[in-house]
């Protein structure tokens, strides 16, 4: 059964309606974490480091911290908020007594997950750019990058979500995948550089990956071959784990 785009909206509606009342507290964690990076990494670290990938190193940072901004917009909000209105708060249970269904619910989700991530990094890529680390027209190309990278780990994470039977699971989830995504994704220094071998097939794996090269390539105005296989990483990946999701959905709602 696919999913109805009305139906979708109000689940994305009523989710919009509750981040409006404590969005001040959620967004310091998971805005502000890749902003603290910049400066940390990028004034301190980057007085010792003259070049990294052809430019300043806090220059190298900005689009990996982009992508990790819209990363971890999309994760949060698929993880314990999803799993909280999923398990605890019966939301979902309520809205199934109106005419919506499992697959809206789960379209809503993750539209609104695709939204905070886009909002988060949409923001830091707005600081990125007054602080001349990219032009306006770069940035603009990059925009579109940051609801890709949030439609990815949006469908990562619901995936995640309706799989684990306890809530505790998902410092599993931000400890042992999300963190070393964000230190071995080509963030804060090139990985061609630094892995050989079978290692390079590994990073090529790492789902943060894409969307850092994705939105470096923006960053800088450039192209190549290499970001076809980037872009059809994302999208393949988040249509297979979003289809599983759908199954999944409907099974555990309807149960």
């Amino acid at each position: 059964m696919r999913a109805s785009l009305p139906y979708a909206l109000a689940v994305w509606r009523r989710n919009f309606a509750l981040y409006q009342r404590t969005w001040k507290l959620n967004i310091l964690p998971n805005f502000f974490e890749p902003v603290l990076y910049l400066l940390a990494m990028g004034v301190g670290v980057g007085a010792y480091i003259t070049e990294m990938g052809g430019t300043s190193y806090i220059a190298f940072l900005a689009p990996g911290l982009v992508a990790v901004a819209a990363m971890n917009g999309a994760s949060f909000e698929v993880t314990y908020n999803a799993f909280v209105r999923m398990n605890f708060e019966k939301t979902y249970e309520s809205m199934l007594t109106t005419p919506i269904q499992p697959e809206d619910v789960l379209a809503g989700e993750i539209l609104w997950a695709t939204t905070r991530a886009t909002l988060y990094g949409g923001c830091f890529l707005l600081i990125a750019m007054l602080w001349g680390l990219v032009t306006p027209l770069h940035a603009l190309l990059a925009l579109p990058i940051t609801p890709l990278a949030g439609l990815l780990f949006a469908a990562i994470g619901i995936a995640f979500s309706l799989r684990i039977p306890s809530i505790d699971l998902f410092s599993f989830y931000f400890t042992l995948f999300l963190m070393p995504l964000f230190l071995f994704s080509d963030v804060f220094f090139p990985l061609e550089e630094r892995l050989q071998g079978a290692w390079i097939y590994v990073a090529e794996a790492l789902p943060l990956l894409h969307p850092v090269r994705l939105m470096r390539s923006a960053f800088q105005g450039t192209w190549s071959p290499v970001l076809l296989w980037d872009l059809a990483y994302v999208l393949a990946l988040s249509a297979l784990l979003l289809a599983i999701a759908a199954r999944v959905t409907r099974r555990r709602l309807m149960a």
